[in-house]
């Protein structure tokens, strides 16, 4: 298996080779001297295309996609799929449908082979968002996570469920549209953190203390969820959406 490469002449050759393919737009993201790349894409594809990028899935992302109850849910996981099989193809120079997508012990998808590249998938409201890493330093792993700042949900309820107390102090000064906007940046961050580490939702939320400002950062957390093993970005990207990147060194 080659060298992951970020090359971006590579990225368009593999869009070009399917003509079909959505294009990924690249998102702002420097630290790490570019080890780490960000791009979002429409997921909404329609007919022959989504035909076309189920063809470069596995077998069993193909049996996934079949057991979707709606036909938007089914070919927006066929696209997203896809995209992120065009994204590894270009960075480890190989076509998409040949990325050895596998799951580590946790569930959370990894590439076989290949610990020195990492990848994490978010997405809201018809979009994803596609985060990849090449060469990492150490041991680093990735999680991201996007919500769309008009989602609503019972931050109340979901508070006492995700939040420390020191977090759901925070929220008692603010109006009902700032406790709402407050709570989406608070829970990017613990997503990106849940998906790095691969707990998903049985992460101990409720032990996690972040800042979730311009700069975000874990005030506290039990292991593996400790302030000095984290990492927290907020990623700037068009419309009204938040878009936090964890980076975990496991």
């Amino acid at each position: 298996m080659s060298n992951p490469s970020f090359d971006e002449s590579s990225v368009r050759g593999a869009a070009s080779r399917e003509a079909s393919w959505p294009s990924p737009q690249t998102l702002p993201f420097a630290p790490l001297e570019g080890a780490i790349k960000l791009w979002w894409c429409p997921l909404e594809q329609k007919g022959t295309i989504v035909l076309s990028l189920a063809a470069t899935l596995s077998p069993e992302e193909r049996e996934r996609a079949a057991r979707f109850g709606t036909s938007a849910l089914r070919e927006r996981y066929i696209t997203g799929r896809a995209v992120l099989r065009q994204l590894l193809g270009a960075a480890l120079s190989m076509p998409p449908s040949k990325v050895p997508i596998a799951r580590s012990r946790r569930g959370r998808p990894v590439i076989a082979g290949a610990p020195v590249i990492d990848f994490n998938v978010s997405h809201t409201r018809g979009i994803g968002v596609f985060a990849i890493g090449a060469g990492l330093p150490g041991h680093l792993r990735i999680g991201v996570d996007v919500e769309h700042e008009e989602r609503q949900v019972g931050v109340d309820r979901l508070a006492r469920r995700l939040l420390t107390p020191t977090e759901r102090q925070a929220f008692l000064p603010l109006s009902g549209s700032e406790r709402q906007r407050r709570f989406l940046r608070v829970w990017t961050c613990k997503e990106a953190m849940s998906k790095a580490t691969g707990d998903g939702l049985v992460a101990p939320f409720r032990a996690i203390a972040v800042e979730p400002g311009a700069f975000p950062q874990v005030l506290e957390g039990p292991d593996p969820y400790t302030p000095d093993r984290w990492r927290l970005y907020r990623v700037p990207m068009p419309g009204a959406f938040v878009l936090t990147l964890a980076l975990w060194q496991s």
